[in-house]
């Protein structure tokens, strides 16, 4: 860690990554495996960022009926009838532990229009089209409009999803953390990857620390 890669965490935002129902629930029809088991952790983090006021963005996928929008790499098995977090369905939905209070629903036309919803007082949720939350989304702008410069990472399935997000965020020049207790599929050699890249990788509790700290 240096300067220029040390959280500024007055200057931070939660990232939560595809912790929705569909995914990340106990039984679930597309259950990752390890994210159940995360669920209390993302939603310390979550709790302490309201504490804090600071802002979180939950990153979802959406699916069409059609399949016209998904991953080329998943597009045979949608095809043939395996199709989970559509629009408008509970499978969608982010899970419990993390919503804010009185949370609404997700509107799936104004995400899949590329729009943030807002779905508390410190809480957005918007859509990705692909692994990386930079790709063919506002993201950037959206942290930019708020002097965002640093990134905690949490949630669903390290490999794919938080990883590409996170080297998509170091690409921009940002400071990012991963909450290593707080994503599913976590595996040493990507850890070791992304530590050489600059990311700070540290516990939640520790986060949590930082981020008490503002208030």
């Amino acid at each position: 860690m240096s300067r220029y890669t040390e959280p500024n965490w007055n200057q931070s935002a939660l990232i939560t990554i595809d912790t929705q129902n569909d995914n990340a629930l106990s039984g679930s029809k597309a259950e990752v495996a390890g994210t159940p088991e995360i669920l209390p952790t993302m939603k310390k983090l979550a709790e302490a960022y309201r504490r804090a006021e600071r802002p979180i963005i939950h990153v979802i996928r959406l699916y069409k009926e059609d399949g016209t929008n998904v991953d080329i790499c998943r597009k045979e098995v949608f095809e043939e009838g395996f199709k989970f977090v559509l629009p408008f369905s509970a499978g969608a939905e982010l899970v419990d532990e993390i919503k804010p209070p009185k949370s609404p629903i997700l509107d799936s036309d104004l995400l899949l229009s590329g729009h943030f919803q807002q779905l508390g007082e410190y809480d957005w949720a918007m859509y990705k089209p692909r692994w990386g939350a930079f790709y063919q989304t506002q993201l950037e702008e959206f942290l930019s409009q708020r002097n965002i410069d640093t990134l905690i990472f949490a949630g669903c399935n390290f490999p794919n999803c938080p990883r590409t997000s996170m080297y998509q965020a170091s690409e921009r020049d940002l400071r990012v953390v991963m909450a290593a207790d707080a994503i599913s599929g976590v595996y040493e050699k990507g850890t070791a990857e992304l530590r050489n890249i600059g990311v700070s990788v540290l516990e939640s509790d520790d986060i949590i620390r930082q981020i008490d700290k503002l208030k």
